[in-house]
């Protein structure tokens, strides 16, 4: 962007621009009359901006008109001009006489949880001005994603990083005929009161059905590709021209939680947003000489930006058993400590800083057109950064080893200890919380997605189908509900046309209060619950659906993937400092 339409005039320090407002606590864009500049967010009548400026076009004053929502002159209070260049420097973390405590509050909002979401998607979360909106990129994913932002909900983004080779200076990345595959994949869930977050990695070479996928194309025609069973997730992705909503599909396909929004970056977004900080301190156990990610860093701590970034986050024969699951556990602690870089006060008090990561954030970033606007994405960071560091969890899809390779390359959903997680996360449980806690709420949120009428056992209609479960088990199943749980209108329907991983009962919009009754009496939880179609029993009367996957073990099981004890994943919080190792 050149120095006219990021305000610079004469000599005029662009960062010298951004002064705080009293009246909101907020660093705010203040333009000389001679500098004219996209409109900025939150200027109204009677705000300072507009007392230097004649009436624009809009007759508000500001050169640009009126911009509805920003703060007004606090009393006695005067903006101060901008330092020309050689006047004295402000002391750090103050500007215009403000005390550094103030400044810091007033810039709050551009911290906390939102520097994690900048990293990993390269979004616009410090600075919205208007001009930066045309830097974002959308696509429209349709029915993948929920659409509107809701900021008084829980919400789910997919934070994609591809390895398409583009920008300056990556030809030597990723693979040079890739369409841009999903390399690096987070789920990142925020709770509905804001007290913590959960960063779900999905592995790129974990096997997944990816389902078909309606996609709207350039011209607004939509086409639907083809779905691919038994796949690498990472093909979920550019492959067959599979948009992002492809890969929110394959996501809700695997865990039963449906993404709200995507956010998408490039390799760019790392080199160029480490670099607006001046750098994120890495740790390592030992020193590294990685020739093919060109990553050299000696045995401690290190400063690494740019290149040297986006080497750490990508070599996989640096650390562990040099795949790509150890390559995520490093990603994981350079975006906690990125994150705690931003939330320092070196660059919370930086309007410079933030500039710059406005810059480098915008053009690097891709969202879906729910929030592809400045104002929802500064919802979103308002939102993210009420999270505490230390309540923000980093973990990753429970696997094994894929079963069917010879030479082990790919992983599979460890079916034993990832549907309970899937679960925690659909429930808005916090995974910091104290065990005991978490487990009582875990149990409240199973029983809340059953919550409503249900059925008499008697009425309750249902199939029971054998998908992937031993053999036996429809016949065990039956027997479990016509005499043990007065389900008389329960039927054998042998083997399901298809292998599930796990239990599912399907039903049909006026089935609910039977679905609600059958899932209570099997212990299955409401992720397990699948709207749809219902089918005709052998009496021609509609009936549900019960497929046993392979996580049935036995009647006297529940189904909702709840052994007894604390959830048996590995996990770190951003406010822990590690060492790759």
């Amino acid at each position: 962007m050149d120095a006219q339409s990021r305000g610079r005039a004469d000599n005029v320090d662009p960062a010298d621009q951004w002064v705080l407002n009293p009246a909101t606590g907020e660093y705010e864009l203040r333009l000389g009359p001679s500098a004219p500049q996209s409109p900025v967010p939150g200027a109204r009548r009677g705000s300072p901006y507009t007392a230097n400026h004649p009436a624009g076009p809009g007759g508000m004053g500001h050169p640009y008109g009126a911009v509805p929502g920003g703060p007004t002159r606090a009393p006695g209070r005067e903006v101060p001009p901008p330092r020309r260049h050689g006047a004295p420097e402000p002391p750090p973390g103050r500007r215009s006489g403000q005390r550094q405590p103030k400044a810091r509050k007033a810039l709050l909002w551009t911290g906390g949880t939102m520097a994690f979401v900048v990293l990993a998607t390269g979004t616009a979360g410090y600075v919205y001005l208007k001009h930066l909106e045309g830097n974002v990129n959308t696509t429209d994913v349709g029915d993948a994603g929920s659409g509107d932002f809701s900021k008084d909900e829980a919400f789910d983004i997919l934070v994609l990083g591809t390895d398409k080779r583009t920008g300056s200076g990556n030809d030597g990345y990723g693979d040079a005929g890739s369409v841009g595959h999903a390399d690096t994949t987070i789920l990142l869930h925020v709770s509905k009161d804001r007290t913590n977050a959960t960063a779900l990695s999905i592995p790129r070479d974990l096997i997944v059905d990816i389902p078909d996928c309606p996609t709207k194309l350039e011209d607004g025609t939509e086409k639907v590709i083809p779905g691919l069973p038994g796949a690498r997730f990472n093909r979920s992705l550019g492959e067959g021209g599979r948009d992002p909503g492809c890969t929110m599909r394959t996501v809700e396909e695997v865990t039963g939680i449906k993404p709200d929004h995507f956010m998408m970056a490039d390799f760019n977004a790392v080199k160029t947003l480490t670099s607006a900080v001046d750098g994120v301190d890495v740790c390592v156990e030992h020193a590294v000489n990685d020739k093919q990610s060109k990553l050299a860093l000696p045995a401690g701590t290190s400063k690494v930006e740019g290149e040297q970034a986006l080497a750490f986050v990508r070599t996989r024969h640096s650390f562990g058993n040099k795949g790509d699951l150890d390559r995520i556990k490093v990603q994981q602690l350079f975006l906690a400590s990125l994150m705690r870089k931003m939330s320092s006060s070196d660059t919370l008090t930086s309007p410079t800083k933030l500039v710059k990561l406005a810059e480098a954030a915008t053009t690097a970033l891709t969202v879906d057109t729910g929030i592809g606007n400045v104002s929802t994405l500064k919802d979103v960071a308002l939102e993210l950064k009420k999270v505490p560091p230390k309540n923000i969890s980093f973990l990753t899809v429970p696997v094994k080893d894929n079963p069917a390779e010879t030479v082990k390359a790919t992983v599979v959903v460890d079916e034993s200890k990832a549907p309970r997680l899937f679960d925690a996360i659909a429930g808005d449980v916090s995974l910091t919380e104290d065990e005991k806690k978490r487990e009582k709420k875990e149990e409240a949120a199973v029983a809340a997605r059953l919550q409503g009428a249900k059925a008499p056992a008697s009425e309750v209609r249902v199939q029971v189908y054998n998908g992937g479960a031993p053999a036996g088990s429809a016949q065990q199943m039956l027997r479990r509900l016509q005499v043990d749980e007065g389900v008389s209108k329960s039927e054998n329907a042998g083997n399901a046309p298809e292998t599930l991983k796990r239990t599912t009962l399907e039903y049909a919009p006026d089935q609910a209060d039977q679905a609600r009754r059958l899932a209570t009496i099997l212990g299955m939880s409401g992720s397990a619950l699948k709207p749809g179609e219902s089918v005709t029993n052998s009496q021609g009367l509609p009936a549900m659906t019960l497929t046993l996957g392979k996580d049935f073990t036995g009647t006297g099981s529940p189904l909702d993937g709840s052994a007894a004890g604390p959830l048996d994943v590995e996990k770190s919080t951003a406010d822990k400092v590690e060492c790759a190792s």
